[in-house]
């Protein structure tokens, strides 16, 4: 099965420039572990320290928000995947 998964310009440090990434899994969880094993900076990028995804990131399937399942939520073979990382201020 393969997802693609579309990388923020500011995490391609981690991707070695790679916008896109193809990934494998049936969840989005399975799909970030699939993109930590061939990229394993990106996880701190990612995941805090006791292995839950960042507040500050949302996960968009197929252009729809994956909230509020979030990890838990399937993908199927042709999806894609977006990190996006929320910025708020004033």
């Amino acid at each position: 099965m393969s997802i693609k998964l579309d990388i923020s310009l500011a995490s391609r440090q981690y991707t070695q420039g790679q916008q896109i990434v193809d990934v494998n899994g049936s969840t989005i969880d399975q799909c970030l572990g699939d993109l930590i094993k061939q990229f394993p900076r990106i996880k701190q990028g990612l995941f805090d320290g006791n292995g839950k995804l960042h507040s500050h990131i949302d996960i968009y399937v197929n252009g729809e928000s994956a909230y509020p399942e979030m990890l838990a939520k399937p993908v199927k073979d042709g999806d894609e995947l977006r990190v996006v990382f929320l910025i708020a201020g004033g």
